[in-house]
């Protein structure tokens, strides 16, 4: 099968989206039950946004001709697991350039809201109560980015005017930035003990899996805030509440293990800790960059050339 000729499953109207090349075949599938074409038949299979990984991977077994997965998100453990599935040198690649501003933005809301204490004047606001008082500020702060790509960045981005006192940086191989050194995970305990404010926007694969651990959570500091907007499933759960519940500890969670979390689980009424359910590429800015992001990519795709944002390759 050539590009020329290749069906490309999308999860907008083809119509929708500007500038897209025209020498292939579009079909529009967002997860429903019916699949607008044959599986066998698709080269470019874009993964519908948000929808799960049943429905993320169920269409794998059948594409025994496709050559480039692409996800609309900047994690790929949702569709990772089915790619056992697939032909080898097939291209899996996510969507870099498409979150970090939503998701940067998020970071800082969830640091300043939880800092402020504006769950508490929330709680104040129903009850006609005026809840006065002096509340931490972000300015000061030490703080600590385990997960430093360009979700990570875009984040220290964000970070710069709020005058921290340090901004340290986490990422699986050690390299120089303009601002400054990004250590490694080996590094975490001599760096833990320093950090105010300890934000997570790492990949989630087999080396962070319950990285923040009951030994990682114990070397943060008293008072500290954890911020996960990474998933759920880097945070042992568990051990988070242990530390809020003794009040040690506060945290803010766009992302929890389980996820959604169910009613009735203590996590929604923990002390200190501020949710908010998965929303962080969940804005306006999506679907305009998603789209721009498919157009740039089948782009390439169609003339043949190298697509950007490969993050593996099967085989």
């Amino acid at each position: 099968m050539t590009a020329t000729t290749a069906d490309v499953w999308l999860p907008f109207p083809a119509e929708e989206i500007d500038g897209l090349p025209e020498d292939l075949n579009y079909l529009f599938w967002d997860g429903g039950t019916e699949y607008p074409g044959n599986p066998a038949d698709c080269a470019y299979y874009v993964v519908p946004y948000m929808k799960g990984p049943e429905i993320a991977q169920r269409p794998l077994a059948a594409m025994n001709s496709v050559q480039v997965v692409q996800t609309l998100s900047a994690g790929i453990d949702h569709i990772e697991p089915g790619l056992g599935l697939l032909p080898a040198g097939v291209r899996l690649c996510n969507a870099k350039g498409v979150h970090e501003a939503s998701t940067a933005e998020l970071t800082l809301a969830l640091i300043l809201a939880s800092l402020r204490g504006f769950p508490g004047f929330f709680h104040g606001q129903d009850k006609e109560e005026w809840r006065s008082g002096f509340y931490p500020a972000l300015a000061d702060k030490s703080v600590l980015i385990v997960g430093y790509g360009s979700i990570g960045s875009a984040i220290e981005d964000r970070l710069a005017p709020f005058e921290c006192a340090r901004v340290a940086r986490v990422a699986r191989s050690v390299r120089t930035t303009a601002r400054g050194p990004v250590h490694t995970l080996d590094d975490l305990p001599a760096l833990l003990p320093e950090a105010d404010v300890v934000i997570l926007s790492t990949p989630l694969n087999p080396s962070t899996q319950g990285l923040v651990d009951a030994d990682f959570l114990a070397a943060m500091p008293d008072g500290a805030l954890l911020v996960n907007v990474a998933r759920g499933g880097v945070v042992d759960t568990k051990a988070l509440l242990a530390e809020l519940e003794s009040g040690r500890l506060r945290a803010a969670l766009d992302v929890t293990d389980p996820e959604p979390l169910p009613q009735g689980h203590p996590l929604w009424h923990a002390p200190n800790v501020l949710i908010t359910p998965h929303v962080g590429g969940s804005t306006s800015a999506f679907e305009p960059r998603a789209k721009r992001l498919l157009a740039a990519q089948l782009a390439r795709f169609a003339a043949g050339e190298p697509v950007p944002n490969v993050v593996t390759t099967t085989g």
